[in-house]
């Protein structure tokens, strides 16, 4: 209520009262009045009250909320269901316009706000986590793979005789067939590996490079977070080399954001040479609902080709998910996830390096990955072809999601591309082996529940072998894992 609401009260209802309420709504209205002046994240959390009370006054802003109002047209704000409309706090009209998505919405100035503040907190956030020089991002309602063929359809205006795409090889769908969907010819440069590690072959990219042209090369497309033994790309090294060739960099971030080691290195590579853009998943460094991404970089200019490079209005969903979420945080709460998720890490490592030992297996050495974990299975290897997979189909059963067993030399085809060894990032790594990932908001009761159930299932395939039997095939929903076939890792 306005001030002379409040005065109106007051016939009714004792002043002493009505001022004390006022007062209450006050302290609200300066939660709000800080955001939209500063336009950053709150260092502390709001309570839901606010953030309810926020959202239905923007939505009040929207045409479809007007009383009185008279929609002719095609896209008027028109929801059947009131639970539809409730979800979405009745801010229907999804965000930017038709030339582009980042646009404010004539009939939608609620709609509009929040898209802006939800960028602008965004942006806040990813400073927080140590890109610290980023000028400009944009929340995208699509998963990180359709964010990135967004972003190398923007490069082709730049360079439209450009026609590969160098990728330091990464065993993940989505970032192979998004640049296939963007009409581009992958160069895969296979890792070398180093020690346990796999780790970008420098040499072999600027080797390409060279055989190619460089004004052949749409971009080099780089990787920060991904499975153990494959870690983080050397960013600093190819941002140099792009620097040098005049050759865009994009960057695929997809769940770098929690980790201060991968950003450290965007902003390192920013630093010493070119990344014209990061890609980053919504879901898995912010804990919302799967479907949208933030496109970041370091030149204004840029993100908002992309941004304009959209056709048409989008969902409002994933940007309200996100501004949600993270004014209920606020920056400390943020910071104090970033916190426990390096905790996790580093108590999953040391008690998976125990169980391994246990069962004569041993945690590979991958000290630049600081998300994922890789275990050998080499007495698994030895036991039977299939015990390897089998594994993964009983950690299933059992409820583990999130882990998963790669065997060796599994061969698999994407868009008539075959890869050798698919999933472990190379044609044939020594060893198969098995993930696990410390992300956050992990908590210790969930790394304690997996190692107890890993280890059950691995003194399982103990018992069978002291009897020279094959461990009995699980029947279980995952039976593609029981034939061999792993499921497909790190879904975007």
């Amino acid at each position: 209520m306005n001030g002379e609401n409040f005065s109106a009260s007051e016939r009714l209802v004792a002043a002493a009262y009505v001022r004390q309420g006022a007062q209450g709504r006050r302290a609200h209205e300066l939660r709000l009045r800080a955001l939209l002046e500063q336009g950053k994240c709150p260092e502390d959390g709001w309570d839901e009250s606010t953030i309810e009370l926020f959202l239905h006054e923007l939505a009040i802003m929207d045409s479809n909320n007007f009383l009185g109002n008279c929609g002719v047209g095609e896209r008027e704000g028109r929801v059947a269901s009131g639970l539809v409309a409730r979800r979405h706090y009745r801010l229907i009209h999804g965000i930017g316009r038709s030339g582009d998505i980042s646009a404010v919405q004539p009939k939608a100035a609620g709609s509009s706000l929040v898209n802006k503040l939800t960028n602008l907190i965004v942006l806040d956030i990813i400073k927080l986590a140590g890109v610290r020089t980023v000028t400009s991002c944009f929340v995208v309602p699509m998963a990180t793979g359709m964010s990135l063929t967004l972003c190398f359809l923007t490069l082709r205006h730049k360079k439209p005789k450009a026609k590969y795409i160098i990728w330091p090889r990464i065993d993940q769908k989505s970032c192979f067939k998004s640049m296939i969907t963007a009409g581009f010819e992958p160069v895969v440069i296979e890792n070398v590996l180093e020690n346990d590690e796999l780790r970008t072959d420098l040499q072999g990219v600027e080797a390409k490079i060279q055989e190619l042209g460089a004004e052949n090369v749409l971009c080099v497309h780089s990787t920060t977070s991904c499975f153990a033994p494959r870690v983080p790309d050397r960013l600093e090294e190819l941002a140099v080399i792009c620097a040098n060739y005049d050759i865009p960099h994009i960057v695929n971030n997809a769940y770098g954001v929690q980790s201060s080691k991968c950003m450290h290195l965007i902003q390192q590579g920013a630093r010493v040479g070119r990344i014209d853009a990061f890609i980053q998943s919504l879901d898995k460094n912010f804990m919302v609902p799967v479907g949208g991404a933030i496109i970041a970089g370091f030149n204004d200019s840029f993100i908002k080709e992309i941004s304009k490079m959209y056709p048409g209005r989008a969902s409002a969903s994933p940007s309200l998910d996100v501004f949600i979420t993270l004014l209920s945080l606020g920056a400390n709460g943020y910071r104090q996830l970033l916190k426990q998720r390096k905790e996790m890490f580093l108590y999953l490592t040391s008690e998976l390096k125990k169980l391994a030992e246990i069962h004569n297996e041993r945690l590979l050495d991958t000290p630049h990955n600081p998300i994922s974990l890789a275990m050998s299975l080499k007495n698994l290897e030895e036991h039977s072809d299939t015990a390897v997979t089998q594994l993964g189909s009983m950690l299933f059963t059992r409820q583990v999601s999130g882990a998963r067993v790669v065997p060796r030399s599994f061969q698999q085809t994407v868009n008539n591309y075959a890869f050798k060894g698919f999933m472990s990032h190379t044609d044939n790594y020594p060893c198969a082996y098995l993930n696990a990932a410390s992300a956050i908001g992990m908590k210790k009761q969930d790394v304690d529940m997996f190692l107890k159930r890993l280890d059950k299932c691995l003194k399982t395939f103990g018992k069978e072998t002291n009897k020279g039997k094959d461990v009995p095939k699980t029947n279980d929903c995952n039976a593609d894992l029981v034939k061999g076939e792993p499921e497909e890792p790190n879904k975007m």
